[in-house]
């Protein structure tokens, strides 16, 4: 399985050296392990995992040159995709995860000390909230997503976070046309515009995923994200 890891990396012009191997290797680990007491994620097959987590986390380099990226967060990380395997194969990136409940920010502090990942931060919180703190708005050259949400109330989550110029990239599958079509309006009043939609097939499988990718092209008015809710309840 790790020679099949490696050659869906190399499709993605990904090169791991020994240490971040073995940290891919420890994250598998403490996953299935907390994952017994707790719902992480339902996917624990090792060469599952190592597909349907490592690899689609990482293949957002299709969309967005990594090397050009200082700062991230990843909005809904839950486990930790796709962020953390960011930070493992690119660890000059400063990231900051989100989620909501505190029983997966406590995993992934155990994994980033046990990984002794520098330059990463796990916070508990709800987006609509965490988005209008000073220091973390229009803060960050990207912006992560694969949380299961309507494009437009998950641009209202994310779209805040990102500087004049950054990318937001949510993770998608399926036939995303029509949603993507329907969120346009709301990108718009948050400031963004959709700029592509990158569609591909997980190297090595017949998983079809898509991103898409936008650019933050004016400031995101102060009423935005509304309260806690009210993005999902209301879409804009």
């Amino acid at each position: 399985m790790v020679d099949k890891f490696m050659q869906q990396l190399a499709d993605l012009d990904i090169h791991l050296n020994d240490q971040m191997q073995q940290k891919f290797h420890r994250y598998y680990e403490l996953l299935v392990e907390w994952n017994r007491v707790m719902n992480l994620t339902s996917i624990t097959e090792y060469g599952e995992v190592y597909e349907k987590h490592f690899i689609d986390s990482l293949a957002v380099v299709k969309a967005v040159n990594m090397g050009e990226i200082r700062t991230v967060i990843d909005v809904g990380t839950g486990a930790g995709f796709p962020a953390l395997p960011l930070k493992i194969v690119f660890p000059h990136l400063k990231v900051v995860l989100l989620d909501s409940l505190n029983k997966r920010v406590n995993f992934l502090n155990t994994v980033m000390k046990d990984l002794e990942l520098d330059g990463i931060e796990a916070f508990h919180g709800r987006a609509e909230d965490f988005a209008r703190e000073g220091q973390y708005r229009e803060h960050f050259d990207l912006c992560v997503s694969r949380a299961v949400a309507n494009l437009s109330t998950l641009s209202e989550y994310c779209i805040p976070f990102i500087k004049v110029n950054g990318i937001f990239i949510s993770y998608k599958s399926g036939h995303i046309e029509e949603e993507v079509c329907q969120s346009e309006r709301a990108i718009s009043i948050l400031g963004g515009k959709i700029k592509d939609v990158i569609k591909f097939q997980i190297p090595g499988t017949e998983i079809g995923r898509a991103f898409v990718k936008i650019q933050k092209i004016n400031k995101t008015q102060k009423r935005y994200p509304r309260k806690a809710g009210m993005p999902s309840k209301e879409p804009l």
